[in-house]
């Protein structure tokens, strides 16, 4: 029962995120459309949505668990990475360069302190 419902949660975890990643992608992609504005310019803004997307994510994770957030918040996180690893090794075919390798072991850090955070909110309401 116990494996169920983590993994339940963190494929919850994960469709938040790419939910939200669909979602964002659509809004920022109308800016880039319809303003002036440069890739680079919203660049720092897209980062910061892709973090609080992860924190979000292991956050709805970890509260559905109701317990072993941070765990459940890593799994969450590598598996994001890994579906955008994927994605950019059998679709662009290209690797993860350094620094997109510090992003997403950042992602994977955000989407493990919101699972924790997860966990201990929900732990409260009960």
């Amino acid at each position: 029962m116990e494996t169920r419902r983590s993994s339940v949660a963190v494929l919850f975890g994960v469709s938040t995120i790419f939910a939200f990643a669909v979602f964002s992608s659509l809004l920022f992609s109308l800016v880039l459309a319809f303003t002036n504005l440069d890739e680079q310019a919203i660049s720092y803004v897209v980062t910061g949505t892709t973090f609080f997307a992860m924190f979000v994510g292991g956050f709805l994770a970890g509260g559905k668990s109701k317990q072993k957030g941070l765990l459940v918040g890593g799994i969450t996180g590598f598996i994001f990475s890994t579906f955008v690893f994927a994605f950019q090794f059998l679709g662009l075919e290209g690797m993860f360069t350094v620094q997109q390798l510090i992003y997403h072991v950042c992602f994977i850090i955000t989407a493990m302190m919101g699972g924790v955070l997860g966990v201990n909110m929900s732990s409260q309401s009960d």
